[in-house]
């Protein structure tokens, strides 16, 4: 006795609603102009908890001049790792004004911590080495972070 097509048509369909929504949910993310020294930067905003959660997890690439800012709820040490991510990329940690503590590297996944050198409020994910190409280094500002969207 086999299953009944009409379940597989109906699983079939809930799977590809589950796919879709999930896609949906992270093309919602506003994206955000940001800027350092001459370099615009098109970064996708994760500024609710789910979103910081899930943040570049399972993307195969990324346009070179984007990136994600992550908003923090509070000045803290954060730190951030690479599970599910299979993109390489470099993080900036920014302190409440938007200037650079730290650039850290970080390979795809791995569980590796790579931490704030101070009390940050954000964190910048661009494909790795970017930071580095353009010279930018702590002590940096990176503008556009006053108009982003307080943390939820």
């Amino acid at each position: 006795m086999g299953i009944p097509s009409q379940f597989i048509r109906r699983a079939l369909g809930a799977a590809v609603i589950a796919v879709v929504c999930a896609a949906s949910a992270r093309a919602e993310l506003p994206v955000a102009e940001l800027g350092v020294g001459m370099y615009r930067i098109e970064a996708e905003v994760a500024s609710t908890f789910q979103a910081r959660q899930t943040g570049l997890m399972n993307r195969k690439m990324m346009p070179l001049q984007r990136g994600m800012v992550f908003v923090f709820p509070e000045d803290a040490i954060h730190c951030m790792w690479m599970r599910n991510t299979f993109l390489p990329l470099s993080v900036a940690f920014l302190d409440a004004k938007g200037r650079v503590l730290n650039v850290e590297d970080m390979q795809p996944q791995t569980e590796d911590n790579h931490c704030a050198a101070g009390a940050a409020r954000y964190a910048l994910e661009m494909n790795i080495g970017w930071f580095r190409e353009r010279g930018v280094k702590p002590g940096d500002s990176i503008r556009g972070i006053d108009r982003l969207p307080p943390a939820r």
